[in-house]
Formats: C-alpha cells, sequence, structure tokens
C-alpha cells in the first residue's frame, strides 16, 4: 500500500504570526458583517411597523425610498463582509483582496470601523501576509 504524502512550502515564524492575525481580521470581518445584517433587518422591521400607522400616501412612499436603499446596502456590506471573513479564514486571495475594499469603505465609519479598517489593512498589507496567501496557508507541522 502507498502513502501519498503532500509537501508544503514551510511556514516562517513570520507567516505563522501573521495568520493569527488573519484570524482574526476575519473574525472582526464576520462580527461585523453580522451586525450589518441584523441593522437591515431591524431597519426593515422598523420602517414596516412604522408603515401601519402612517395614513399619508406621500409619507409612505418617502419610508419606502428611504427604506429600501438602507436595507438593500446594509445587507450588501454586511454579505460582503462575512464572505470576506470566511474566506479569509480559508485563506482565499479573493477574500484577502475584498476584506481590503470592505475595511478601506469601513474607515469612513468612524471611530470603530477607522480602528477595525486600519488594523484590517495593516494585517492583510504586510510581505508575510501576502507570501502566506500565496502559499494557500499551509499548515505549520504538527510536532509530537
Amino acid at each position: 500500500m502507498e502513502e501519498y504524502t503532500t509537501t508544503q512550502t514551510p511556514v516562517t515564524v513570520e507567516e505563522n504570526r501573521m495568520k493569527k492575525h488573519v484570524s482574526v481580521a476575519a473574525i472582526l470581518q464576520i462580527v461585523f458583517g453580522s451586525l450589518n445584517v441584523i441593522i437591515a433587518m431591524v431597519i426593515a422591521f422598523a420602517f414596516g411597523f412604522v408603515d401601519q400607522f402612517v395614513d399619508d400616501p406621500t409619507a409612505v412612499k418617502v419610508l419606502g425610498l428611504v427604506g429600501t436603499p438602507l436595507v438593500v446596502l446594509f445587507l450588501l456590506f454586511g454579505g460582503a463582509m462575512i464572505a470576506g471573513g470566511v474566506g479569509l479564514l480559508g485563506c482565499k486571495p479573493w477574500a484577502r483582496v475584498l476584506t481590503l475594499v470592505m475595511a478601506a469603505i469601513g474607515l469612513l465609519n468612524i471611530p470603530i470601523g477607522t480602528l477595525k479598517g486600519v488594523y484590517i489593512i495593516w494585517v492583510l498589507v504586510q510581505q508575510e501576509t501576502v507570501s502566506l496567501f500565496d502559499k494557500g496557508c499551509p499548515k505549520p507541522p504538527v510536532t509530537q
């Protein structure tokens, strides 16, 4: 019986350290993306609830014109953040690019989004992180 072994490029200490930072960045993206989805649902529920008490047809149209784009925007950003975070956990190169874009947009969300965005951008532009993603995030060897 033949045993198939795959040889992986070894992970340096710096790359292993950055992999931990990538995991933290991924978790931040997933958590904040989930918050965006929850906010979208709250807005949809609130505008739908208020709609029941408004008798003016113009006001109902305005609520729809304001509420619908807000809900769609929060869902799109939340979904992109969650997808990027999950992709980062799997070391997908597209997730690194998507997360960089979402973190750059998140810089406008002062102060928490700015702090999160600066940290995520710092993590994802490090040379060790780039080389880690080029290798496909190999697992470090297990020592016994």
